[in-house]
């Protein structure tokens, strides 16, 4: 991966004009408005046109009543092309909402497979340091049951963690979306539309090859496919939905024949109006929302992630911080060197993990135990804003310790809004140059503070997990509830209110 590209600022340029010449042309304009009352109707009217089509876009808070209760039935599933119906010969059926599915329901296309499941590798089943797709076929994505951790771990707290490749994230959902309470085999019933494209792996696999055509093979494949569907075609996508396993900049690739890295998918001009869950988004584009990677920690039920909590919540930490290294292919001048090379200076304080040297893919117990032993993990940025590492922190209680801001932009829908709730900040050139003393610094926060912040880390896991539900056992809402009802209810909003809009011109 390649460090994100922010487009430099365009700055307007100042009127040189005198104060005078200003004050004689408004004086002027004055005149003329007061000697013509009907071009200011016609100034309000455009006005109003221009509010109708701003809002159309940013909904807002409150809309037409839809409490009405409407029972839900969930028939043997069907395609798009089963049905006979064209956008011509039936009207467009109303959205439906039941107690259930408040914010509506959705409705999966059925891929070509070679758009899915023909993507996964299935001879390569646990995690590889050398092969980033290995892993992910196993257990629909959550990966082979870590059970090396009954000998480190109470009870039968092991038995909620997996060896989860981190770009699986397109493999999990699909398979808890057709699994999910509010699909519907009806589309015209639909709120929604997902689209099971699994783009980390269409595009990951010729990253590191030189023909960049191949990499945007697939996602051309796709949206010709998708474009011709009669659903897409009534809204140009605007209520479609998909998840992509790997970070935004490997999918935004430059037209620059010097900026090389990646797929230009994202740039491509149906992709406009698809929202996409995405494991990091780019900060200026809303129609990419960034959810949790996914990590190893995969509870059952309620009571499995409830004594995983009490767990780490009474664990006897005996470090002050730690430092994670998964895939340390530094040169000497980058920060997260300094950080290892700090950890070794104070290493009375410091537990650190370099995976080069210790078998962090197989072994679960090598990361998993020291970050529950530390009371602080350090966060730098690397090649992109964030890391899976910092979820990894907050599942073991560990208290994450940011050096860039920029982390703090990504995940609204599941953090706290307040950072310092849970999180440190130390500013990266201020620690690289010796201003801040990383160790004075977390030496500073008392007992209370740290267990107000671990407790605030506590009430948030469940949001940042993707659970591994057995039937209707679960009973509490993860980072795929939050995500899935938080994009329904997007999509609901706006054609509601693009529908109040139309029903009043």
């Amino acid at each position: 991966m390649v460090p994100p590209h922010s487009p430099e600022a365009q700055n307007p340029k100042k009127s040189s004009k005198s104060s005078g010449s200003f004050r004689s042309a408004v004086n002027s304009i004055k005149m003329h408005f007061s000697s013509h009352p009907r071009f200011w109707l016609f100034i309000a009217f455009l006005w109003v046109q221009a509010l109708i089509i701003s809002f159309s876009r940013s909904p807002p808070a409150c809309f037409p009543d839809r409490s009405v209760t409407v029972p839900v039935q969930y028939p043997e599933i069907r395609t798009t092309a089963d049905s006979n119906a064209t956008e011509s010969e039936a009207p467009i059926a109303a959205i439906n909402y039941s107690e259930e599915c408040p914010s509506g329901r959705i409705f999966v296309y059925e891929l070509p497979s070679s758009l899915n499941w023909d993507l996964v590798n299935p001879d390569c089943t646990d995690l590889d340091q050398w092969r980033w797709d290995c892993g992910i076929f196993p257990n629909h994505g959550y990966g082979r049951a870590a059970t090396e951790l009954r000998r480190f771990l109470p009870g039968d707290l092991y038995k909620s963690w997996y060896h989860t490749n981190q770009y699986t994230l397109e493999i999990i959902f699909h398979h808890r979306v057709l699994r999910h309470k509010c699909r519907t085999s009806d589309p015209e019933s639909a709120t929604a539309f997902y689209i099971p494209f699994y783009a980390g792996l269409a595009v990951g696999k010729h990253l590191w090859g030189n023909d960049t055509d191949i990499r945007d093979r697939d996602c051309n494949s796709m949206l010709d496919w998708v474009q011709n569907q009669e659903y897409w075609k009534k809204a140009n996508g605007s209520d479609h939905f998909m998840s992509i396993g790997r970070v935004t900049w490997d999918f935004r690739r430059l037209t620059d024949p010097g900026k090389s890295w990646g797929s230009t998918f994202l740039n491509m001009p149906l992709m406009n109006k698809i929202t996409r869950f995405i494991i990091e988004k780019y900060p200026g584009d809303e129609m990419d929302i960034s959810v949790p990677y996914p990590t190893g920690f995969h509870p059952k039920t309620i009571e499995d992630l409830s004594d995983w909590q009490s767990f780490i919540r009474s664990y006897n930490r005996s470090t002050l911080f730690a430092f994670t290294a998964e895939n340390p292919s530094w040169v000497g001048t980058d920060f997260r060197q300094f950080l290892m090379n700090h950890c070794a200076e104070e290493s009375s304080s410091c537990r650190a993990v370099e995976c080069s040297i210790t078998d962090c893919w197989t072994n679960s117990s090598a990361i998993l135990l020291t970050l529950l032993n530390s009371e602080f993990c350090l966060q730098p940025k690397g090649n992109t804003f964030t890391s899976k590492s910092a979820f990894e922190c907050v599942i073991t209680g560990s208290i994450p310790v940011f050096f860039t801001k920029t982390a703090y932009e990504q995940y609204e829908w599941f953090f706290p809004g307040d950072p310092e709730s849970y999180s440190v900040f130390i500013d990266q050139e201020e620690a690289q140059n010796g201003n801040v003393s990383i160790k004075s610094k977390l030496l500073g926060y008392s007992r209370d503070e740290i267990r107000r912040k671990r407790e605030k880390l506590i009430e948030t896991i469940p949001k940042i997990i993707y659970a591994k539900p057995s039937g209707r056992m679960k009973k509490f809402e993860d980072a795929f509830d939050i995500a899935l009802d938080g994009v329904l209810e997007r999509i609901r909003e706006e054609k509601e209110w693009i529908d109040f809009l139309r029903r009043r011109m």
